[in-house]
């Protein structure tokens, strides 16, 4: 609607690197992690497609940023952030009345320091009453009461290091790979210490050669099916699974979701 009062748009790097005129605003940049990387041939140029926006800000336009940007020039007003906790504090937010944890807790508390800048009210009821999609730390149990977890939306490496984080303390067995995009997962291996892993995908063999490197522990299983049915002989009411494959999904399903379904099926089959 040309007409509307407001536009809340979610873009993606491609469209803001074919993006040459238009601007929000009000932008609001989740931390930027390497992506995408075989299709803007270097992180560089996916970082600069994503802080595209922040140039072309006018006086009394905002940016909400993570704080590596917090340079970038601009005519608007940029508030950077290097965690949730700096967001709460800057704008005024309980964070202990947000019921959510992990990545989630950064995206709720960016959608209401957007509406403390827009309406200049902070509606806790109206943040935890927002359902989390499926394929998203998703957990469930299987007639054993072992806890799975389905986030096969994490198709990059940032997602999947919030995910290790939320269960820290458990005896964790991962299931990662697919199509990672161009994107060296190295960065991923520092966090995956004691961690074992299930490779699949096209990525398998790079997994392989970096668990071998950092001394993690990593079986070749190529598909989902045989992932799961490997971790149902270790697994325990004590451990958790997790589908978090850090990769996208294209090079052994439809999509994300039909990957996230299949693994549901697979485990309560």
């Amino acid at each position: 609607d040309e007409k509307a009062s407001m536009w809340i748009l979610e873009t993606s790097s491609f469209t803001l690197h074919y993006t040459k005129i238009a601007k929000p605003n009000l932008y609001i940049l989740l931390p930027v992690t390497p992506d995408h990387i075989s299709w803007h041939g270097s992180f560089a140029a996916y970082k600069a497609a994503k802080v595209k926006p922040i140039a072309r800000l006018k006086e009394g336009e905002i940016a909400i940023v993570p704080k590596e940007f917090a340079d970038v020039p601009s005519k608007g007003t940029l508030f950077p952030y290097k965690a949730p906790e700096d967001i709460a504090t800057f704008f005024g937010i309980d964070g202990n009345k947000v019921a959510f944890q992990g990545a989630f807790l950064l995206d709720a508390l960016l959608a209401l320091a957007a509406t403390k800048i827009l309406f200049d009210e902070v509606d806790y009821e109206a943040i935890n009453s927002f359902a989390i999609d499926k394929h998203k730390q998703e957990e469930f149990y299987d007639h054993k009461g072992r806890l799975w977890v389905d986030d096969s939306k994490a198709t990059n490496i940032d997602a999947t290091i919030a995910a290790l984080k939320r269960y820290e303390g458990k005896k964790i067995y991962l299931i990662l790979g697919g199509d990672n995009k161009g994107v060296s997962l190295e960065p991923l291996f520092v966090h995956l210490q004691g961690i074992e892993i299930f490779a699949i995908g096209k990525a398998s063999k790079e997994i392989l050669q970096l668990a071998h490197q950092y001394n993690v522990v990593a079986h070749n299983v190529g598909t989902l099916q045989k992932a799961v049915e490997e971790i149902k002989k270790l697994h325990n009411t004590n451990s958790v699974a997790l589908l978090s494959p850090a990769c996208a999904s294209l090079d052994q399903f439809k999509n994300y979701k039909e990957r996230g379904e299949l693994f549901k099926k697979y485990v309560l089959s």
